[in-house]
C-alpha cells in the first residue's frame, strides 16, 4: 500500500514546524518531511484499520504528531521501547526525530502490527524494530533503557507489566492527560515519581503531562 498523495504539503509542513518550534523542538526540513510521508501513510490506513478515531488531518498533525513530539526534551534514554504503540505513537515520531536512539515499536494487534512494518520500510527507519507479540511474552535480547507509552490504562498496569524489559537503572516515561494523582496511589511503594512535566501542544486543550519513574 503506497503513501496516499496530499495534493498540497507546504501547509501541513508549515503547520508541523511551527508547532515543533513552540514547544521548543527542533525538526529540520528533511524530518517534517518524513513525519508527513508518516501521516500520509497513517491517514491512508486509517480508513480500513482503525488505526484512530480522528480522522482530519490536520487533527491527526496536531494530536498525534505534536501530542507524540511534546515529550522529546525530556527523553534522555538511548534505547526505549514504546509499548501499546497502535499505530506508531510516540515511537515514529520520535525516531525521526532521534536517529541516533532505538526504539522498539510493540503491539499485540497483528493489523496494527504490519501498518508499523509498512511505514519501517517505506521510510528507510533503521533505529526501529516492530515486535507484534504480548508485553507479557515478550523477552528482549536486550533490556531497555526505558519503557515509554501514551496508552496503558494504569500506572500500575504499566509498571506491573513491563518491568521485566527495563535495564537496571532504567526508567518509565509515562504519557498522561490530567496528573494521575489516583494512579499514584495504587502504585507499589518500590516506585517514585523522579520527575514530571506539564506539556502544551498547540491548538489541544486538556491538561498533559508526562510522569518519569523509576524502580
Amino acid at each position: 500500500m503506497k503513501s496516499v498523495a496530499v495534493t498540497n504539503r507546504a501547509p501541513l509542513v508549515q503547520r508541523l514546524l511551527d508547532g515543533a518550534e513552540t514547544m521548543g523542538v527542533a525538526v529540520s526540513e528533511a524530518q517534517a518531511g518524513q513525519m508527513l510521508d508518516y501521516l500520509e501513510l497513517f491517514h491512508k490506513w486509517n480508513k480500513t484499520y482503525n488505526l484512530s478515531a480522528i480522522r482530519d488531518i490536520e487533527a491527526q498533525l496536531d494530536r498525534h504528531l505534536l501530542d507524540s513530539l511534546s515529550v522529546a526534551p525530556y527523553i534522555e534514554a538511548d534505547y526505549l521501547i514504546d509499548v501499546g504503540t497502535g499505530g506508531g505513537l510516540p515511537g515514529i515520531p520520535l525516531a525521526i526525530l532521534f536517529p541516533q536512539k532505538r526504539f522498539t515499536l510493540l503491539d499485540s494487534n497483528g493489523k496494527k502490527a504490519r501498518f508499523l512494518f509498512q511505514v519501517k520500510t517505506q521510510l528507510k527507519l533503521d533505529n526501529v524494530q516492530v515486535e507484534n507479540r504480548r508485553v507479557e511474552a515478550f523477552q528482549p535480547d536486550e533490556p531497555f533503557d526505558a519503557v515509554i507509552s501514551r496508552a496503558f490504562a494504569s500506572l500500575k498496569d504499566m509498571t506491573d507489566g513491563c518491568q521485566h524489559l527495563l535495564a537496571d537503572g532504567g526508567v518509565f516515561y509515562a504519557m498522561k492527560g490530567i496528573y494521575p494523582t489516583d494512579e499514584l496511589s495504587d502504585l507499589e511503594k518500590n516506585y517514585k515519581v523522579s520527575d514530571s512535566y506539564p506539556l502544551q501542544v498547540p491548538r489541544e486543550e486538556g491538561e498533559r503531562h508526562l510522569l518519569v519513574l523509576t524502580p
